[in-house]
């Protein structure tokens, strides 16, 4: 899957995963999972036959889409994403998912992936959060709410998702902030509905998660 405008959010169990146009989601078959559009989004589907599937992952990947590989899914699928790829013979399109599958198996696996947690206490933490991503409570204060200490809670973080809290809850407001991104809101009102106290501090950690900026993201440079 490939969102050439807007972004995507892939739900499978084992999280959440954004995908703007930067990025390209690959879910082999069986994986059960959903997907949910978010702003104008043009997005495109490719299926590969068996034999070019075995040749990636066998387990939902997030790919870093390199300039060739958008190329190639847009020539794919069309001007539109509901259109064949037109003036095509059967075995040029062969020789297209050849070169998808080659470029996938060449490109860095960079998720903007959102583990989702296990225990109870971390799945209400979570849902706050994706309700009011400006929360800056502390996670002492999201523990009295929840019924535990901080260190019970970073202990849990840290074995279940592999990230601090400030990690984490960065991670899901930069998912936020891309979804903001993709309704046509502007930087400064998207950094401060996210939780930041100034755009700069904003821009930066969107740049260090996404590799962009967010005023190139929104102008579809990203």
């Amino acid at each position: 899957m490939y969102a050439a405008g807007g972004v995507l959010a892939v739900h499978t169990e084992r999280g959440t995963s954004i995908v703007p146009a930067n990025r390209v989601a690959w879910t082999p078959a069986g994986c059960t999972h959903q997907h949910r559009a978010h702003g104008d989004t043009d997005m495109r589907i490719v299926f590969l036959a068996p034999s070019l599937a075995r040749l990636v992952p066998d387990r939902p990947v997030v790919f870093l889409a390199s300039a060739l590989a958008r190329e190639v899914l847009l020539a794919l699928t069309g001007p539109r994403a509901d259109a064949a790829a037109p003036g095509y013979s059967p075995s040029a399109r062969a020789r297209l998912h050849r070169v998808l599958v080659e470029e996938l198996r060449e490109a860095h696996e960079q998720p903007l992936h959102l583990p989702e947690p296990q225990d109870d206490r971390l799945r209400a933490i979570a849902r706050i959060l994706r309700e009011t991503p400006a929360d800056n409570s502390t996670l002492a204060e999201f523990g009295r709410t929840v019924g535990a200490g901080s260190r019970t809670l970073s202990r849990l973080l840290r074995a279940e998702l592999g990230m601090t809290f400030y990690e984490w809850r960065t991670q899901l407001r930069v998912h936020h902030a891309l979804v903001l991104l993709a309704e046509g809101h502007d930087t400064t009102r998207t950094a401060y509905a996210c939780g930041w106290s100034n755009p700069s501090g904003f821009i930066a950690a969107f740049t260090d998660i996404i590799g962009t900026t967010p005023g190139r993201y929104r102008a579809g440079g990203g």
